[in-house]
């Protein structure tokens, strides 16, 4: 495949070619060219689209797709190519499949589901055997065949003991460890943030606390043992402050927050909407603006649309009883860039390859193409015809975006959304 990305501003900060306006020629994966005004002498294919811009390509560290098991939320194939016209050229799958993703031949399945994908698919390997907590699951095994990372998505990990092990353990291979941070024990039967919103409407309350007291004990945990820990979807402004020193101590831990947590508040539930019924829950503008804070001194290191289908039967029902969850990859760019500066969003999306040992492709001269396109200006309402996911809980529906996903250039195909 040849192409010619014309008058493109390359947003690179890596890049010698870092906020300049140039035509990049890309043949068969690579860049080979660029400059001002490139021939075309060969009638080689142009993409010329307004006000583009382009970066490397994005990175989601946090997404569910279902299959296998769950093929009516999401397929695997169908959730890559959302992927791929939301600008990401690479995700981060999470186990919570059924089965749960947490042996060999389960990685082997979801990789070779897509095989062939402009996105890449990396696995993350359940911790524990069927995510239940009690037993570690094979994770060298996994890492041999490609696991990136073991978790258990939303699931947090009450035998302190067994994660200790964990983290010991799996310095032999570099590998590493993610939890969810919430104190099921604290959470209760709590279904939102604690506060006045859950107050006035009646519904049982998920304090701060139960966030906090788990990033404390697994921050000792991380202390006590070294290793690599990550810390997914933080939510409160104490969680932030408590990351922030731990990095400060030398401890090696990342996190990241997810693209609602930036945008909303739990101000939004107000209607009884179970589209905003998220794990963590939405918090307080204070807690949001901490957050964001967090992004901009890079306390946060990566953002996440924890992208996470599900069915209208788990949706459309009492708000208690509703499974937690929104689908994000579609919105994410354009809600950021509501709250968010350019470079800010591109360097948030893109540093999770960092983390997660994953190679960045630098835009330059004989490197990968690996290139999302995008225009950073343009404003829409999101409405569901934006919607290309299988499922349709968008907690972003109506909400008001800037920015425009163009597509991706990744593994030798170009995607235009």
């Amino acid at each position: 495949m040849k192409v010619i990305i014309r008058e493109a501003k390359i947003i690179d900060s890596n890049s010698p070619f870092n906020n300049k306006t140039l035509d990049i020629l890309i043949v068969d994966g690579l860049i080979e060219q660029i400059g001002d005004s490139l021939p075309n002498t060969e009638n080689v294919k142009e993409v010329k689209l307004g006000n583009l811009h382009v970066s490397q390509g994005w990175f989601d560290s946090s997404v569910s797709l279902g299959e296998p098991g769950f093929e009516e939320r999401e397929t695997i194939s169908n959730g890559l190519d959302v992927a791929a016209k939301s600008g990401f050229t690479a995700i981060a799958l999470q186990p919570n499949s059924f089965p749960i993703i947490d042996n060999q031949s389960q990685i082997n399945f979801v990789q070779n589901k897509a095989h062939g994908s402009a996105t890449q698919l990396y696995p993350i390997g359940a911790l524990t055997k069927g995510s239940e907590g009690d037993d570690m699951a094979e994770l060298f095994d996994m890492k041999k065949v490609g696991a990136i990372a073991f978790g258990d998505y939303n699931k947090s990990q009450p035998n302190a003991n067994l994660l200790k092990i964990a983290l010991q353990y799996v310095q032999d291979f570099e590998g590493l460890v993610i939890t969810f941070p919430q104190d099921e024990n604290i959470k209760g039967s709590g279904v939102v943030n604690e506060g006045t919103v859950s107050t006035r409407l009646g519904l049982k309350g998920i304090p701060n606390l139960a966030e906090e007291l788990q990033i404390s004990r697994n921050l000792f945990l991380l202390e006590y043992t070294g290793g690599k820990l990550h810390i997914p979807t933080v939510s409160t402004a104490k969680s932030v402050q408590l990351i922030k020193e731990a990095k400060a101590k030398g401890l090696n831990v990342s996190c990241s927050v997810a693209v609602h947590h930036l945008v909303m508040t739990d101000e939004k539930l107000e209607g009884f909407d179970t589209r905003f019924k998220v794990s963590p829950p939405l918090r307080t503008e204070m807690d949001r603006k901490a957050l964001v804070d967090g992004i901009l001194d890079n306390t946060i290191d990566m953002i996440t649309s924890d992208h996470n289908p599900m069915d209208i039967e788990h949706k459309k029902m009492e708000f208690d009883m509703a499974k937690d969850g929104t689908i994000g990859l579609e919105s994410a760019y354009g809600a950021l860039m509501t709250v968010l500066p350019l470079e800010k969003v591109i360097e948030k999306l893109t540093a999770g390859r960092t983390v997660f040992g994953i190679e960045s492709q630098t835009i330059k001269v004989g490197a990968v193409a690996n290139i999302t396109l995008f225009n950073p200006e343009r404003k829409s309402i999101f409405s569901k015809s934006a919607i290309l996911s299988k499922s349709k809980n968008s907690a972003f529906l109506g909400m008001e975006m800037k920015g425009q996903v163009y597509g991706i250039l990744n593994q030798g195909k170009l995607i235009l959304a």
